[in-house]
């Protein structure tokens, strides 16, 4: 919650100015990690969802056994862009259309995901929104 709420209050400048609503409650959860590698990959997702949400709301919760979901109701990613959204330079159809966007943010998280051992994941439609979610259940071995 601290990594959360740190996070949230660098971005509530701009959730009133884009009149978006965040819905988040503590989750109460506890973890050992890298506070400072952590911190970027929940700056990435949440900058990636005010840049791509003009309206409507983002929820942070927890779901079973520790994943933290993240989740706008922005403009979404096209299916044909989903598989790739990970790839080091990969900015698909949004993202051109940006022209902010670098292609790395989602890039090193996923990297830094592998790092700490979580899995992260991403879901979205277009018009409907994204959620991604990232497993801070089980730390995987670096050696498996």
């Amino acid at each position: 919650d601290e990594i959360l709420r740190q996070t949230i209050r660098k971005f509530a400048g701009q959730f009133i100015g884009k009149g978006i609503k965040l819905d988040y409650a503590p989750t109460e959860l506890r973890i050992v990690t890298d506070s400072k590698w952590l911190s970027f990959v929940i700056e990435q997702v949440l900058s990636n969802a005010l840049k791509y949400t003009n309206n409507g709301s983002i929820s942070i919760e927890v779901q079973s056994q520790a994943i933290l979901t993240i989740s706008d109701t922005g403009i979404g990613i096209e299916p044909e862009d989903l598989p790739r959204v990970f790839e080091r330079s990969y900015t698909g159809c949004n993202g051109r259309a940006d022209k902010k966007a670098s292609g790395l943010g989602l890039y090193l998280c996923r990297r830094i995901c592998d790092n700490l051992g979580y899995d992260i994941s991403i879901e979205s439609a277009p018009g409907i929104g994204t959620t991604v979610r990232i497993d801070l259940s089980k730390p995987r071995s670096l050696y498996e």
